[in-house]
């Protein structure tokens, strides 16, 4: 029984004084009280930062879900607007219940989880943007679409209506195609994966 009321001790005390930090320390008036160059440069390096990260590490994932944003945008912007609403409510769900005793044990897990998820799917999500307007202009590489999807990032500080618009489109299109990504792993992703029977023997 110690054990477990050490665990509920500590892990009480730390999320109390942690999660709020965190979370107030990246509030609206923080990030208004920045200038519009200010913000042009935070975003364009989080995003430079995140994005790097997230494909040099999870190749595999980040690329598929990247070249299915670009091939059915559609799909996954239908997929990925209801299931951003629920990310981003589990996630406000277990802040405000991690000062509670059910929050010891879910509440970190939750905040976690959506502070985890949503940073890496949204910066998927401008990388695929990014992808798409540099293949306009005939350069069809990832790492030109990354320093793209930074570019309108940054440019997107400049107005806080910009900002928010583009989070959430790039974060509905990140998580719509990252969720098809996963269902769809087990099964066929790509025309050359298809397996082409034999021709009929006479």
């Amino acid at each position: 029984m110690w054990p477990l009321d050490l665990y509920s001790v500590v892990c009480s005390t730390t999320l109390e004084s942690f999660v709020p930090l965190f979370v107030t320390g990246l509030d609206l008036e923080t990030y208004q009280s920045l200038s519009s160059l200010e913000r042009v440069g935070v975003q364009f390096a989080a995003m430079l930062v995140v994005a790097s990260v997230v494909l040099g590490l999870g190749q595999g994932y980040g690329l598929r879900t990247v070249t299915k944003s670009r091939r059915s945008p559609v799909i996954s912007l239908c997929i990925g607007l209801p299931t951003l609403l629920v990310l981003s409510g589990v996630t406000a769900t277990g802040y405000l219940i991690v000062g509670t005793s059910l929050g010891t044990f879910f509440g970190i897990v939750l905040v976690i989880t959506g502070l985890t998820l949503l940073p890496i799917l949204t910066a998927l999500g401008l990388v695929a943007i990014g992808h798409a307007v540099a293949a306009r202009f005939g350069a069809d590489q990832v790492w030109i679409g990354v320093i793209t999807g930074s570019v309108v990032a940054g440019l997107a500080g400049l107005s806080l209506v910009a900002t928010a618009a583009v989070a959430v489109l790039a974060g509905a299109l990140g998580v719509g195609a990252g969720v098809r990504v996963l269902f769809g792993s087990a099964g066929t992703t790509s025309p050359d994966e298809r397996t082409v029977p034999p021709a009929n023997k006479v």
